[in-house]
C-alpha cells in the first residue's frame, strides 16, 4: 500500500525516508543484544509526485536533483533513528500482539518502541567517475561493521548470500578488492585468484593450517542466549498469511492517509488493475484488500467494475498458506496436503 501511495512517488531522492526494513542485532562489548530497526528520516521533508505529474518526468529525474543540489551545495541530509526491542519484549509482542519482529511486513509501534536518534549522514560530495565509482559500487546487508549482526528473518538471511553472488556475476569474482568497494581495514580471508586479483594476500595458505595457525576472534553473542525456540516457531509462521498481516495496514488507511490521499490510492490501483486481462485476478486482490479495510473493496469495486470476494477465508494461495482459511485445503499452499509435523505453526508461543 505505501508502494502504491503517495510515498510510492517521491519528488527525489532528497524528499523520501529510507528504512533498514529488516530486523538487526545491536551487540555490545559484552555480547549483551537487542533487536533494531533502523530509520533515516529526511531533513529535507517529504514531497511527493501524483502518477499523472510522475508521467511528465524524466526516467533520470531523481538523480539529475540529487547530483545538481549536491552541486549548488544544498547537501541532503537524512537523521538516524532506531526503534531498539529486547528478545522478552520481541516473545511478548508476537504472544500478545501477533508482531513478528522477524516478518518484513510488520511496523514496530512507535508508541511502544520510541525512535531514539543516533546520528546524521549528510551526501555531500558527487562522484568524479560515474562508472568507477556508481557502476561498480556493490552494496550488500551482509557488508556489516562489527557490532551490528542479522536477525533470523529469512528475507534477510537469503539476501546475505543473493546480493554478493549477483556482484559476483555482475562486477566480478574480485569485487570486493575494487576502491570503490574495498575495506578501508586489512582484509585477511580465505579467498584467492579469480580474474583481476588486486591483492592476492601474499603467500598466506587459503585454508586452515596447522603449520601456520590462525587465531579467530572470540564470538560476541552468547551462543546459549540465541533466542533458538522463538527464531523457530516465528520464522516458521512466516510461511502462512495470518490476520495481524493486515494491521498496520488497517492502520496506514484508517489513521495515517486523509481523504484527498485515499481517492489517490484507490485511483492508481484501479489504473493498474484496468491492464488486467483476467478478472480472477482482480476479484483475488479485491478480497486480500478487504481484509485490510471493507472500504478500500468497496471503492475499488466501484472503480474498476468488478465485485471482489468476500475477504480470503475461502482462497486457496501459490507459495504461502493461509492461515485465515475456513477449510483445511485451502490452508495449504498450492493444495499441498501436509502431515501433523509438517503443518505450519499456527499456536503462538
Amino acid at each position: 500500500m505505501i508502494l502504491m501511495g503517495d510515498r510510492g512517488i517521491p519528488d527525489g531522492y532528497r524528499y523520501m525516508h529510507g528504512y533498514a526494513g529488516h530486523t538487526f542485532k545491536f551487540i555490545n562489548k559484552d555480547g549483551r543484544w537487542v533487536y533494531a530497526q533502523i530509520h533515516f528520516k529526511s531533513q529535507q521533508g517529504i514531497k511527493f509526485f501524483t502518477s499523472e505529474e510522475a508521467a511528465t518526468k524524466s526516467p533520470d529525474y531523481s538523480q539529475k536533483d540529487l547530483y545538481e543540489a549536491i552541486q549548488r551545495g544544498e547537501c541532503p541530509k537524512w537523521s538516524v533513528e532506531v526503534q531498539i526491542m529486547t528478545e522478552d519484549e520481541a516473545e511478548r509482542v508476537w504472544r500478545e500482539q501477533g508482531i513478528n519482529v522477524l516478518d518484513l511486513t510488520h511496523v514496530w509501534p512507535q508508541k511502544q518502541f520510541p525512535l531514539k536518534k543516533v546520528g546524521y549522514f549528510t551526501l555531500n560530495e558527487n562522484a568524479a567517475n560515474y562508472f568507477a565509482e556508481i557502476e561498480q559500487a556493490a552494496f550488500s546487508p551482509s557488508h556489516l561493521v562489527p557490532g551490528i549482526e542479522p536477525s533470523a528473518d529469512p528475507v534477510l538471511q537469503g539476501r546475505l548470500f543473493s546480493y554478493p553472488d549477483t556482484h559476483r556475476h555482475r562486477i566480478g569474482p574480485n569485487y570486493q578488492q575494487l576502491p570503490v568497494n574495498a575495506s578501508s581495514s586489512k582484509v585477511a580471508n580465505f579467498q584467492r585468484d579469480g580474474n583481476m586479483a588486486i591483492n592476492n594476500q601474499g603467500g598466506r595458505p587459503a585454508y586452515l593450517s596447522s603449520i601456520d595457525p590462525i587465531q579467530f576472534r572470540k564470538r560476541s553473542a552468547d551462543l546459549d542466549k540465541i533466542h533458538g525456540r522463538f527464531i523457530g516457531q516465528a520464522v516458521t509462521s512466516l510461511s502462512e498469511i495470518r490476520p495481524e498481516d493486515f494491521n498496520a495496514p488497517r492502520a496506514l488507511w484508517q489513521r495515517v492517509w486523509d481523504e484527498p490521499a485515499r481517492e489517490r490510492f484507490i485511483k492508481t490501483v484501479a489504473g493498474s488493475m484496468s491492464t488486467i486481462r483476467d478478472p480472477e485476478i482482480i476479484k483475488r486482490q479485491i478480497a486480500i484488500f478487504r481484509e485490510v479495510s471493507d472500504d478500500i473493496a468497496t471503492r475499488l469495486e466501484k472503480a474498476t467494475g468488478f465485485k471482489g470476494y468476500q475477504g480470503i477465508v475461502d482462497l486457496q494461495f501459490n507459495g504461502t498458506h493461509n492461515g485465515m482459511a475456513r477449510s483445511v485445503e485451502n490452508k495449504q499452499a498450492n493444495g499441498v496436503a501436509a502431515t501433523a509435523s509438517r503443518q505450519p505453526a499456527l499456536s503462538k508461543l
